[in-house]
């Protein structure tokens, strides 16, 4: 039985940065916050609107505040982020080759349910995930296992079946709470030592190389 593949969006499959990067700052502005560089929206990533809003807005910000500029943000993104989000070079091959070869996959990320699917939809048109899970209001975002563990039993399959395909170390600690082997990566928005730190066993660092080491997992 080949491995059910469950993959992280942003910084894994597409490079959506520019566009959080200029959406966020758009809201940070629309609420009088200082903005912040791509460089720095760049750590800010991962866990979800409230923690990114949390993050880019100043220390000690109230929680209003905070909630303001997350509300500000997904106003806007929802209608500016294709400005700004594509596939890495090489993830539409990849992605057409393994489910050619009998992958099961689908997506989970910690961006809004609805950006999530829209995005998914847009940019992989010709893609047919199982499931696309994004943040969503009855289930704890990553890293709890619960939605991972939810796409597994869909599938019927055992954790330790499946494969966690990411890029960050919210991602590699979601595969680790669900018992499922993950496959970090190395070209999205986490450093590959901090990932060889946090205990990711290798990086890929190519896309090119992403179906060697899915099947030589």
């Amino acid at each position: 039985m080949k491995p059910g593949l469950i993959f992280d969006l942003d910084g894994t499959l597409i490079d959506s940065l520019p566009g959080i990067a200029a959406s966020l700052n758009r809201a940070l502005e629309r609420c009088g916050h200082p903005i912040h560089t791509v460089a720095d929206v760049r750590r800010f990533i991962g866990n979800g609107s409230y923690e990114l809003a949390r993050r880019a807005t100043p220390e000690g910000a109230a929680d209003e505040d905070i909630l303001a500029v997350e509300c500000a943000f997904k106003d806007d993104y929802a209608l500016t982020w294709p400005d700004g989000t594509m596939p890495y070079d090489g993830i539409p091959e990849c992605l057409d080759r393994l489910a050619a070869t009998g992958h099961r996959m689908a997506i989970l990320s910690n961006k809004p349910h609805p950006f999530t699917v829209e995005i998914v939809q847009r940019v992989f048109p010709g893609v047919s995930f199982d499931l696309v899970l994004g943040q969503r209001a009855d289930t704890p975002r990553k890293p709890h296992p619960d939605a991972a563990l939810q796409i597994a039993r869909h599938w019927d399959m055992a954790p330790e079946l499946c494969r966690f395909i990411g890029d960050s170390t919210v991602d590699l600690d979601t595969a680790r709470a669900a018992g499922i082997p993950a496959i970090m990566v190395g070209w999205g928005y986490h450093d590959a030592v901090a990932l060889l730190e946090a205990g990711a066993g290798a990086v890929v660092e190519k896309v090119t190389d992403l179906d060697t080491a899915i099947a030589g997992d």
